[in-house]
């Protein structure tokens, strides 16, 4: 397998979750980690993010599967494979709004997670295919047009309060959503209209018309603290007073 599937197990049986590991790993996936927490999870696909959540519903802590799920893709559009062990009309209604891409029901052999696995893989290679052809960022004088879901999304130059760089990838946040693209941040910075988005920070784009508050070391947008670099202090002082 040329580039490996990676998956993160999210478990709070450790037994199980290594069993599971296991098994991937000699199927030819790889396995990005192992969380017993929902809260863990969240970290690591902030972090690291996998191309599949395999995700238990029922887990310990503040956070269950479901709820997991639901703040995950807040942030990211990770397709998830519930595992479980409550089959009840109840629980499926909760975790199906979610829109998981496979349940895995408790206790299950290693036939049924290997097809489980192959199919959802197979899937969103389909679907990468789709939507190669459209670009993640199509810039227009006002306004921006984001793949998100598989189709280019409306966005307003204006709604976008800042853009957040996490390696390869950046998220430009707005004050309802958070759309995650295969962008650098260098590369969203000659894009955008140099009028109103100005970096201030390595990790940084803000909308300078959105600024609450400036502080020698940092700004505020809409409650968000944003570290302010001493080299680009100077510069956004000097745009500002030029709108």
């Amino acid at each position: 397998m040329k580039n490996k599937t990676r998956i993160l197990i999210v478990e709070d049986d450790m037994i199980i979750a290594a069993n599971i590991s296991l098994q991937l790993e000699s199927l030819g996936y790889e396995v990005t980690g192992i969380v017993t927490r929902g809260e863990e999870a969240l970290l690591q696909t902030k972090e690291n993010a996998p191309d599949i959540l395999l995700l238990d519903i029922n887990l310990k802590g503040a956070l269950n599967g479901i709820q997991t799920a639901m703040e995950i893709h807040k942030h990211r559009d990770i397709p998830v494979i519930y595992l479980t062990a409550n089959t009840d009309e109840a629980t499926f209604s909760a975790a199906k709004e979610t829109k998981p891409k496979a349940f895995i029901t408790k206790p299950f052999n290693k036939l049924n997670l290997q097809r489980t696995i192959e199919l959802v893989a197979d899937q969103l290679v389909k679907e990468n295919v789709q939507t190669a052809s459209l670009p993640d960022l199509e810039v227009l004088e006002d306004r921006v047009f984001i793949r998100y879901n598989g189709k280019m999304e409306k966005l307003l130059l204006d709604d976008m309060l800042y853009i957040e760089a996490n390696r390869n990838y950046c998220t430009v946040v707005t004050k309802t959503k958070r759309f995650v693209l295969s962008q650098t941040l260098k590369i969203m910075q000659e894009r955008l209209p140099k009028a109103n988005f100005v970096r201030v920070h390595r990790s940084f784009i803000v909308n300078i018309s959105k600024l609450d508050t400036i502080a020698d070391d940092h700004l505020a947008i809409n409650r968000k603290v944003i570290p302010l670099s001493k080299s680009q202090k100077e510069f956004l002082f000097k745009r500002i007073q030029t709108i």
